[in-house]
């Protein structure tokens, strides 16, 4: 049996995401999750809302603060966080150029 699968480059993702213009650029949804790039420049503001979806972040680059509710915890390339659907959440003290690989199960609902 052949299933079906997509492969992405990274370096790619991160071209189409830059022509964007956007902070936050989808590039997979299936039906249980949906993945994309996000992107905040050092010293910027995170001005993202709880969503329906649970979230996983992986820290591409950079160095920041992710506040979920009242609690801090330091984030830098290579850490890998989650925040439960519904949580208040945002970056804060973004010391470099943020990018996140971004993580929504089920899939984010489309704006």
């Amino acid at each position: 049996m052949s299933g079906y699968f997509q492969a992405f480059e990274l370096d790619e993702l991160e071209k189409k995401h830059a022509d964007t213009g956007h902070a936050y650029s989808e590039f997979l949804r299936r039906r249980g999750m949906s993945v994309g790039l996000y992107t905040l420049p050092a010293g910027g503001e995170d001005l993202q809302h709880p969503h329906a979806s649970d979230e996983m972040y992986l820290v591409l680059r950079g160095r920041a603060t992710l506040r979920v509710g009242d609690q801090e915890t330091p984030v830098k390339q290579g850490s890998v966080v989650s925040v439960d659907h519904g949580e208040d959440h945002r970056f804060i003290d973004i010391a470099e150029d943020l990018q996140l690989l971004v993580v929504f199960a089920p899939p984010d609902e489309e704006d």
